[in-house]
């Protein structure tokens, strides 16, 4: 619901306007007054005629139309001004500041709603209430320290949070971040982050808008909306980043299965962002640190050369970027001669490069110049330096200023001599660049954006996928967790290799299909959702006498109906799980199998329906990767395989909602072949009224 009217108006009233600071009527007010908005400007004051120079009325009845109502006022005395404002001033949009609204109750909650109902209702756009307010290119709107320079390629900024924004501003500014826009939407009573994501995209001019967007978020209410429109903004060429904060209650939901205790709204929202192709950040200094990665110029691959006169920060630096996947190669050859002939003695060419404390600009040119034109293996190069009282630091952050500029490749300048030579510094910042004052901040950031897939293609993947089958089988299916029999042919239906298995009941089926599968066989116990709780697992039987056995051991545990017989494979366990998150919908998680689910908790997550891209990115964002691909003379799985395998669950669950939990678990996998010896189907369908 976001209009011209909201983004430029052509007349402001603010309702509580006055002379005092230190309230939000005040200081919104000098805030608009100070950004030069050029249209007409007026204040409602019981009071007051005059108002920070600015003409008041006393009542609001006799203001002129306004096109923007900014409302400074208590929760209680909102709702008539509205009513006023829509019905008699032709206001189309509003800003509403005050609190007291639903985060303060249900009767609250019921104002805040009559107001958005009747605001919507004539066609207009409301912000907040509970917020701070808006940032336009035309007006400063918000009522808070600092208010952030303004620059039409500097960032657009959504917070569902007035304090955060504020925090975020304050981690911003010393980098050299300017904005170009900020909403902040409060209680989102109209128009949410999703909403402010609508309006950027359909408003998107490449000639014209900024293309870095940060957003933070406290409650999704329509996933769908956001990843289409994140993912519309992204294929465009805008770069997102986003914190999303309060998921951690999630962690305690109490679930049957693996995927159950560990799939969350946190592994939603993990999924969704991956999805989309948003950079997710789990603070405001990454956050920050993300946007002004955004401002250089595209980071196309993972190698990294450190160029620094100071040998432990571009440690910290190599430790990071390692942590996270990238590589700092080592210069050998030619390469690393050359460069070390343009140094002082005692300086490194490994890389990082050390040029040492004695280092001349003229030095640091030539290096940064030889790495950028002579070495293709090399993908970015980062510089570290700072004041050691050995060098002009102006001179210095010239020379950085003009290869940020020159050089083909993205050069990321670690300045960290933010006091010492602050006023240096603010002479590199005033001409359009941004520092990274911290290493290992940087390190984190750059590893962040690496790992950040490009947004999903909008398709499903169906190649021998039986949907009609798949509709059948779930609309056959009781509630709860599903004979083993049912879930075959579910796996079957949508062509995911399964075990060789069946279910027995009698000693003489048990050894009739034991002669057909060979030895070695599995027994598994049908009934108890934990099998190995109740002893109801036994691996690797090699003949009939212990086969016989231990079928009629099991067979007398509690609640065990059948047993489940299977062909023994062996191999790299691996894992696949999902779990039916609402809103969101179904969460794909896959990593290592057997016990180490539970004991490493290594997993990475997907939102159906996924792509093989997608899937590939979950499977070498695992920290066990290494293992998946092979290791210390040990073979790998099929990871084409793997992948495939998670495309086409994530598709079969596409088309059956009603399965809330599975767990794939064990499968098995080798450089051949991935095959699933274990597996839980948990179904819930809806219950309609009269059935």
């Amino acid at each position: 619901m976001i209009n011209d009217k909201l983004i430029n108006p052509r007349s402001i009233v603010v309702i509580g306007g006055s002379e005092d600071l230190f309230k939000p009527g005040g200081k919104i007010l000098k805030n608009i007054i100070d950004g030069k908005f050029q249209g007409d400007l007026c204040v409602v004051n019981p009071k007051q005629d005059i108002v920070q120079g600015v003409k008041s009325y006393r009542d609001l009845k006799v203001i002129p139309q306004t096109d923007l109502a900014i409302l400074a006022i208590q929760a209680k005395y909102c709702l008539p001004a509205v009513e006023m404002l829509v019905n008699e001033k032709n206001t189309k949009a509003f800003i509403i500041i005050s609190a007291g609204f639903s985060e303060a109750g249900e009767e609250g909650r019921k104002l805040e709603k009559e107001i958005a109902e009747i605001i919507s209702r004539a066609g207009g756009c409301l912000i907040g209430p509970n917020c701070i307010g808006v940032i336009s290119p035309f007006y400063s709107g918000i009522f808070t320290t600092p208010v952030p320079r303004l620059n039409s390629k500097g960032c657009d900024f959504v917070s569902g949070s007035g304090a955060t924004a504020v925090f975020i501003f304050e981690s911003a500014i010393p980098k050299g971040v300017n904005f170009s826009s900020v909403f902040s939407v409060g209680n989102s009573a109209q128009t949410g982050v999703e909403d402010v994501l609508e309006y950027w995209d359909k408003t998107f001019n490449p000639e014209v808008s900024s293309t870095v967007k940060l957003i933070y978020v406290e409650s999704i209410q329509d996933p769908d909306k956001l990843l289409h429109h994140a993912s519309s903004l992204i294929r465009k060429g805008c770069r997102i980043a986003a914190i999303k904060a309060g998921t951690s209650e999630a962690g305690s939901r109490a679930a049957s299965s693996h995927t159950g205790a560990m799939a969350s709204s946190d592994s939603a929202v993990e999924a969704l962002f991956r999805k989309a192709g948003i950079v997710r950040c789990s603070g405001r200094e990454e956050l920050t640190t993300v946007a002004s990665v955004f401002f250089y110029k595209h980071l196309r691959g993972r190698n990294i050369a450190i160029i620094t006169h100071a040998g432990g920060p571009a440690v910290m630096l190599t430790d990071a970027l390692s942590a996270g996947g990238m590589n700092i190669p080592k210069i050998t050859g030619e390469h690393h001669d050359k460069l070390l002939s343009m140094m002082n003695p005692g300086a490194s060419a490994d890389n990082p490069i050390d040029l040492i404390a004695t280092a001349t600009n003229e030095q640091l040119d030539q290096v940064i110049e030889y790495v950028d034109k002579n070495m293709p293996q090399i993908d970015g190069m980062s510089v570290i330096f700072g004041s050691n009282g050995l060098n002009d630091m102006t001179v210095i952050y010239d020379l950085v200023h003009k290869k940020i500029q020159e050089c083909n490749k993205p050069l990321f300048p670690i300045l960290p001599s933010v006091a010492s030579s602050h006023t240096e510094l603010e002479y590199f910042l005033e001409k359009g660049h941004v520092n990274f004052p911290d290493e290992v901040v940087l390190g984190r950031a750059l590893t962040r954006i690496s790992n950040t897939p490009y947004p999903a293609e909008e398709k499903i993947f169906l190649k021998e996928i039986d949907v009609p089958l798949i509709r059948q089988i779930v609309e056959k299916a009781p509630n709860g967790y599903l004979e083993p029999d049912i879930i075959h042919q579910l796996l079957d239906a949508a062509n995911i290799p399964t075990v060789k298995e069946a279910v027995v009941r009698t000693r003489r089926d048990l050894i009739s299909k034991a002669e057909k599968f060979g030895y070695p066989l599995a027994l598994k116990v049908v009934g108890p959702v934990h099998k190995s709780d109740v002893g109801g697992v036994t691996l690797n039987i090699k003949s009939r006498t212990h086969l016989v056995a231990e079928f009629n051991r099991m067979m007398k545990i509690k609640e065990v109906n059948a047993v489940l017989m299977q062909q023994m494979i062996s191999g790299t366990e691996l894992f696949i799980g999902a779990k039916y998150e609402p809103r969101f919908g179904h969460i794909i998680l896959c990593g290592l199998g057997g016990i180490f689910v539970e004991v490493l908790g290594d997993v990475s997550s997907g939102l159906a329906p996924l792509t093989f891209n997608e899937a590939h990115s979950m499977i070498r964002s695992l920290r066990s990767y290494r293992i998946i691909r092979g290791t210390r003379g040990k073979p790998g799985i099929n990871e084409q395989k793997f992948a495939e395998i998670i495309v086409r669950l994530s598709s079969l669950l596409r088309f059956a909602t009603e399965i809330k939990e599975m767990d794939l678990n064990p499968l098995i996998g080798t450089p051949e072949a991935i095959t699933v010896v274990d597996a839980r189907i948990k179904i819930e369908k809806p219950v309609h009224p009269g059935t």
